[in-house]
């Protein structure tokens, strides 16, 4: 499965055992409601719902890291060697900077965060070496034309993987591995706009090691971080995926299965996505093309359902990146080879499994990182068609 690491987009691919999750209880046996959903197709919107405008970086160069504001009219994106705002309505550039970057420096947006806080990753390669240390910058707020501070973890040269923000604090959960320590993974409870930390919290480097694939929600779900992960590396008939709630003031850990329906199981969990207001969770599978919907506060599965026009054991056709909208209560699916038409799809569906509306046409770089969507206008930006392009959507 391809992932976005750092600057640099890699094939991951792994096989083995997992072990429990420290200090957790793993639930003996899958969720119950495993049947279809309700096929429904729920209330559409009334505007027009389709793909708009593709928007080309600026330097025309790839993309690494992509994000659009909840209260403004904005977006953000970054490059290696610069970073870029742009109109969300119709993808024009708005600025860039800085206005020369040096030679040994490359950068990665990692997210928006309270205050509309961007955090970005600056790579430094020293002379002389293939290998660079990672330092991060802030820009606050975003719109900001330039680089405002910095965010300085208490544990040098880690890499951070994911974010998710705390819709009731300013404090974001930032998900990281510690290079120089065998990659072992990380939580961090951190203010980013005010460079302060509340908590670090060290997660079993089994459960959460790159190769299982784990996936973090993009907010915090009632004081905790929700993450999801492969305990056996994704192999094919093995057991059922496991999500993992941490609880970011007292660091203690629960976790409860998922579903692993079709011949060969669910695989590695691909996306993820939680709603914080209700709790419901909603991932995408590997192997089975299938997005399974929990609730997240009984830990207990909802449904499990087929992507559009696949069965349970057509892995190409399996979705990716998982984005939410909790205003509408909305879970935005990509669908890389939507097997109904063949092109990609962002599929949409309501908290109870009930596809909504698919929106199709897309030629997606890769199925990751979801969409970055502004449930205000309905709005979305997908990667592609080309690894330095984003497509407009409406949904």
């Amino acid at each position: 499965m391809r992932r976005l690491i750092g600057s640099r987009i890699i094939v991951v691919v792994a096989a083995g055992a997992l072990a429990a999750c420290s200090g957790a209880s793993l639930m003996a046996s899958a969720p119950q409601s495993a049947g279809p959903a309700n096929s429904a197709p729920g209330v559409r919107s009334k505007h027009a719902v389709g793909l708009g405008k593709v928007l080309t970086s600026k330097d025309n160069t790839q993309i690494f890291g992509f994000a659009v504001a909840q209260d403004g009219p904005d977006g953000i994106l970054s490059t290696a060697t610069h970073v870029e705002t742009f109109d969300q309505s119709d993808g024009a550039f708005v600025q860039q900077f800085p206005a020369k970057t040096p030679s040994n420096i490359e950068f990665s947006l990692d997210g928006l965060v309270a205050g509309d806080v961007a955090l970005v990753t600056r790579y430094v390669t020293p002379p002389h070496s293939i290998y660079a240390t990672r330092r991060y910058d802030t820009i606050a707020p975003f719109t900001s034309g330039k680089f405002t501070g910095t965010w300085t973890p208490p544990i040098f040269d880690v890499n951070v993987e994911q974010t998710s923000v705390d819709p009731a604090s300013n404090n974001a959960a930032i998900f990281a591995i510690k290079l120089k320590r065998n990659d072992v993974p990380v939580l961090f409870v951190t203010d980013v706009g005010a460079n302060t930390f509340s908590n670090v919290i060290d997660l079993d480097p089994n459960a959460f090691a790159l190769g299982a694939q784990p996936q973090l929600a993009s907010y915090v779900v009632g004081g905790k971080a929700l993450l999801a992960t492969s305990p056996d590396f994704g192999r094919v008939g093995g057991t059922a995926p496991v999500n993992v709630l941490v609880d970011l003031a007292t660091k203690k850990v629960t976790q409860f299965t998922g579903f692993n329906l079709g011949p060969f199981g669910a695989g590695f969990v691909n996306g993820m996505a939680a709603d914080p207001n209700t709790a419901v969770e909603a991932t995408t599978t590997e192997l089975n093309a299938q997005v399974e919907f929990y609730d997240v506060s009984t830990q207990t599965g909802i449904t499990a359902v087929q992507l559009p026009c696949t069965g349970d054991a057509d892995q190409s056709n399996s979705g990716a990146g998982v984005a939410v909208d909790p205003t509408h209560k909305l879970f935005l699916v990509t669908d890389p080879d939507y097997a109904c038409d063949g092109t990609g799809a962002v599929v949409v569906y309501d908290e109870k499994g009930n596809e909504i509306e698919a929106i199709t046409g897309f030629r997606l770089a890769i199925g990751e990182p979801p969409p970055a969507i502004d449930p205000a206008t309905r709005t979305g930006w997908a990667f592609g068609p080309g690894f330095n392009q984003l497509q407009q959507f409406f949904y």
